[in-house]
């Protein structure tokens, strides 16, 4: 009998996963992780993590298999909201789902489950993984969940091989109702239960009051910038090379208070990230106002109106060397060299035709269509044929 580590969340997915694995005849061992009980940065009075690790214990208690609680708070504070503050302060919007999946889940939590004699971690992501032997070496490939609703393999895009060969997603294969559907006959107390909305594992945090426990509140300005500023006009050279064309383009737009009319004012530019649209409050548009752009260094909010206007969109990010991550080592790119893909720059978004181009100091992502609010510090994720290639963070 294999042994199986699951990291039990108290949620419906985690507790079928474990059911499912039991009954596929491995020996199955809980797991909660408790990633919080900074005080200091009360996020609700509410307490989640208690409710949720409760259940998570019901639910091993109905499946008769064995149930601690693991404290990884400490390293979930210096790996994950360290880092979060410290990328927000710097006008970049990073994504902690993803780094908890790379640094705590596949990670610290996998060191514990392989001492505990684990020969798999699992959880309970929506993806699927499968091998194939290229040139005489096993290679784990990383595929997007069945559900095209709920697919979860974004979340994944940092992990190595490594991770992967240890990993068993058992409900990749199937959609949430029949998720839902198993809890139910299964009688588990976590068959209704909704799906947590919160950061990875902290549970329910409104990011905005969240970070102002760190960042403090500096009053600033909201400056309305036109469609028809000079810039989005501008005429566009000749290019010698394809790398400098890819270069102009992923630049982005630099915008002087001056360009645009002041129209109000906010609590601090580090709290809001492009193509947000809540929380300005700011009225008497035609169109809905979108944060353009952010500059945390003179505390202004660049905004424009319409869901369309030109200061959202552009077509080519870049992703320097040290931020470019590749599940498939394998397929890793030489300079000079490009690859046709599907790619994502947030979850749930639908995956849009790009092309990968590796030059001396990095990758461009090129995609056929332009991208609403592309953003620095994001994850751009790149796939062939529903399977997860590689990642970078967006420079």
């Amino acid at each position: 009998m294999k042994r199986v580590v699951v990291g039990l969340s108290g949620g419906v997915d985690s507790s079928v996963t474990a059911y499912l694995l039991k009954e596929q005849g491995y020996e199955v061992i809980g797991l909660f992780m408790k990633n919080w009980h900074d005080d200091s940065v009360t996020i609700s009075n509410e307490c989640p993590w208690l409710e949720d690790s409760n259940d998570a214990m019901i639910v091993a208690q109905k499946l008769e298999i064995p149930f601690q609680v693991v404290d990884l708070s400490e390293q979930y504070k210096e790996r994950i909201v360290d880092y979060m503050f410290d990328e927000y302060e710097k006008g970049r919007t990073p994504n902690p789902d993803v780094l908890c999946n790379r640094e705590i889940k596949f990670d610290v939590f996998m060191k514990i489950a392989l001492q505990l004699g684990a020969d798999f971690v699992a959880t309970g992501h929506y993806c699927r993984k499968s091998e194939e032997n290229i040139n005489g070496k096993t290679i784990y490939k990383l595929l997007a969940g069945k559900d095209g609703n709920k697919d979860q393999s974004y979340f994944l895009c940092q992990l190595s091989q490594a991770q992967l060969a240890k990993s068993l997603f058992p409900i990749g294969e199937l959609l949430k109702p029949e998720v839902r559907e198993i809890a139910k006959k299964a009688n588990l107390i976590t068959a209704e239960k909704k799906d947590s909305q919160g950061l990875c594992f902290i549970g329910k945090v409104r990011l905005p009051e969240f970070l102002q426990q760190k960042l403090q509140p500096k009053i600033g300005e909201i400056v309305q910038i036109p469609a028809d500023f000079h810039e989005y006009l501008r005429q566009i050279p000749t290019f010698e090379t394809k790398e400098a064309e890819l270069a102009y383009f992923s630049q982005k737009f630099r915008y002087k208070k001056q360009d645009g009319k002041v129209v109000g004012k906010h609590q601090g530019a580090h709290y809001f990230t492009k193509g947000q649209r809540k929380g300005l409050a700011v009225g008497g548009t035609k169109e809905p106002l979108f944060v353009i752009e952010t500059d945390v260094n003179e505390n202004i909010i660049y905004t424009g109106e319409g869901k369309n206007h030109p200061g959202l969109y552009r077509n080519v990010l870049f992703v320097a060397n040290d931020e470019i991550h590749w599940i498939r080592e394998d397929l890793k790119l030489e300079i000079g060299k490009s690859l046709v893909v599907e790619a994502r720059i947030r979850y749930r978004q639908k995956l849009e035709k790009a092309t990968l181009y590796q030059v001396e100091n990095g990758m461009y992502v090129e995609f056929e269509n332009p991208q609403s609010a592309i953003q620095e510090g994001q994850f751009v994720a790149w796939y062939q044929n529903e399977e997860l290639l590689g990642s970078g963070v967006i420079s």
